[in-house]
């Protein structure tokens, strides 16, 4: 049974005629005849009684056509819901990212999405790295927003923000006038370090050099624990030059380029490339285009 064949049948009802009903359906009345006699099978039942040219409605029929309006209807409504979705969107995207990129990347983002589509919910799943891309790939979330490069044949990435990893130390510290800071200089300090992630892995390259003598006082998973740890003197640490703009505007921490090539990093929007994409979600994949990269900043 299809939604042609009630239509069909709800034709025939109305207009008391099967050819009648055939023009009306743009078919010839043996195929319109075919799609009454294949219902019927179906429905193991007769739906008409022929008096000559004359047709009227069994009891089944009768039963059957309050039926095939009612869905007929809720089809027409489905279809309405639908239009009206995409004239105002509404429902939830849910975004996988860590915090720290939630609270210094995203806020713009999150505050002009929420203005262009008021009616759809904005739900962050607050994981790390390989987690962030694994949901994605794993359709438990719509979106994920993660460091790259990434190489995924499975996935869209989108550049949304480039930013820099920097030596975060006190404002006292020797190193806060130094323009530039090489591993070798890190000998002899207190180190903080990102307990996992990408940003880890990239600071245990750099540092390879002079891993042997390096002290690693720490591993840290909170970007506020880092920040508050090396203001409290606690050690140097690493951490993105926009996860800390307010502390170093405030003159309460001092950020240092790492030498002797700056350490930039790549932020990218990801999502599945066999992914249906409502109005909605395109939405957001231009939003997050467009603003994320406002949050980005340089210390000169």
């Amino acid at each position: 049974m299809d939604l042609d064949q009630l239509h069909t049948f709800l034709e025939i009802v109305r207009l008391k005629s099967f050819s009648k009903a055939a023009q009306t359906c743009f078919r010839t009345q043996p195929a319109i005849s075919a799609q009454v006699r294949q219902l019927e099978q179906e429905l193991n039942t007769t739906l008409f009684e022929r008096f000559g040219s004359k047709i009227s409605l069994t009891i089944a029929g009768r039963i059957f056509a309050e039926y095939a309006e009612q869905i007929l209807a809720l089809r027409r409504r489905a279809q309405d819901a639908l239009n009206e979705l995409e004239k105002v969107p509404r429902g939830e995207l849910l975004i996988a990212a860590n915090e720290a990129t939630c609270i210094y990347v995203l806020p713009r983002v999150f505050a002009e999405f929420k203005k262009q589509f008021p009616k759809v919910e904005l739900l962050v799943d607050r994981s790390y790295g390989s987690r962030v891309v694994q949901a994605v790939l794993d359709n438990l979330a719509d979106f994920g927003i993660t460091q790259l490069p990434l190489e995924e044949r499975k996935l869209e990435v989108a550049k949304i923000h480039t930013d820099e990893i920097k030596l975060l130390v006190p404002p006292g510290h020797q190193f806060a006038a130094k323009n530039q800071i090489t591993p070798q200089d890190l000998i002899g300090e207190q180190l903080l370090l990102p307990k996992t992630g990408t940003t880890r892995a990239r600071l245990n390259a750099w540092l390879d050099s002079v891993h042997d003598e390096l002290t690693i006082s720490m591993e840290l998973d909170s970007t506020e624990m880092i920040k508050r740890f090396v203001m409290a003197d606690l050690g140097l640490s690493f951490l993105a030059a926009s996860h800390c703009l307010e502390e170093v505007g405030a003159k309460k921490l001092a950020a240092v380029s790492l030498g002797p090539e700056p350490m930039i990093r790549q932020i990218g929007l990801i999502y599945r490339k066999d992914k249906s994409l409502s109005k909605a979600a395109l939405g957001f994949i231009n939003v997050t285009i467009e603003n994320a990269g406002k949050s980005a900043y340089s210390y000169t």
